[in-house]
């Protein structure tokens, strides 16, 4: 029995798999899912970001208290936790990129080799250094496949979107996505109300909320050329809350490709706030 369709075919159970984790329950789900597995399990953790309770729950020779930016420590971890796979999971706060990185040699070398520095650059040339000592970056959507958004109507709330609501709302995500701009839009009845950028998913949300617009609708995708060992595209109870806090109604999620955190509660708590989730 395949441990998830996201692996590699050469995915080694016994070989040891670093967790680098940022923020909430992502990380947590990940976790908890590689040791019911009986994956062996190592953490990278980031000072001010990822959940304590998470990180004291690892041996101290399993774990690993790093700043945000410090690759060269970062390394050296994998290599100490002899990991031959590993996953990032778990946002790490935006504005850390300008305010809070800790860069130390090995983040300023590598980042000086960048002409444009966004997630897919600055990601794939950390998973480059990864290989280069024998440590492979997984699909971040491993071990979590039943955690993923299906298609068609998952919750139906008072609010439903009809199709050419929906496919406006698609294709301008889509095309926010193509551009790198971000991977979450807000329409309402043919205006794009709010376009997520460097702000984050949530607060683009609120700014979507303050307009007043009616028949709001959420749409959360990928890029399209996707890479899904990193930036992968979530939806958690957080994100409900504050669809619910702010007249958002409805979501529409790109199935098998956005993950829905804790997905059965997030479903469940829909259906009690009057929120549609879709996936299309």
């Amino acid at each position: 029995m395949s441990l998830s369709r996201f692996l590699p075919a050469d995915f080694d159970p016994a070989q040891p798999v670093a967790v680098i984790a940022g923020q909430r329950l992502y990380p947590v789900l990940t976790v908890e899912r590689l040791r019911q597995a009986g994956v062996p399990v190592r953490l990278i953790a980031f000072e001010g970001e990822t959940r304590l309770d998470l990180f004291e729950s690892f041996a101290e020779s399993e774990r690993a208290m790093i700043k945000v930016g410090q690759v060269g420590h970062m390394l050296k971890a994998l290599k100490r936790f002899g990991a031959r796979s590993s996953m990032m999971v778990g946002q790490i706060t935006p504005r850390r990129l300008f305010d809070g990185l800790h860069p130390d040699l090995k983040a300023v070398t590598l980042l000086a080799k960048l002409k444009r520095r966004n997630a897919e650059t600055i990601f794939g040339a950390l998973a480059e250094e990864m290989a280069k000592i024998g440590c492979q970056l997984l699909d971040a959507r491993a071990f979590l496949d039943d955690q993923m958004a299906d298609t068609g109507v998952m919750t139906a709330g008072k609010f439903q979107p009809d199709a050419d609501s929906l496919q406006h709302g698609v294709h301008i995500c889509r095309e926010m996505a193509r551009l790198d701009v971000g991977q979450g839009v807000v329409v309402s009845r043919g205006t794009v109300v709010a376009v997520e950028a460097f702000e984050g998913t949530d607060d683009m949300l609120q700014r979507a909320g303050s307009f007043g617009a009616k028949e709001t609708l959420f749409i959360k995708t990928v890029k399209p050329k996707q890479d899904y060992r990193f930036d992968v595209p979530v939806f958690g109870e957080k994100t409900l809350e504050t669809m619910a806090e702010h007249g958002i109604k409805a979501a529409a999620l790109e199935a098998n490709n956005v993950i829905m955190l804790d997905k059965a509660n997030v479903l469940a708590s829909a259906k009690q706030k009057g929120v549609t989730l879709i996936g299309f």
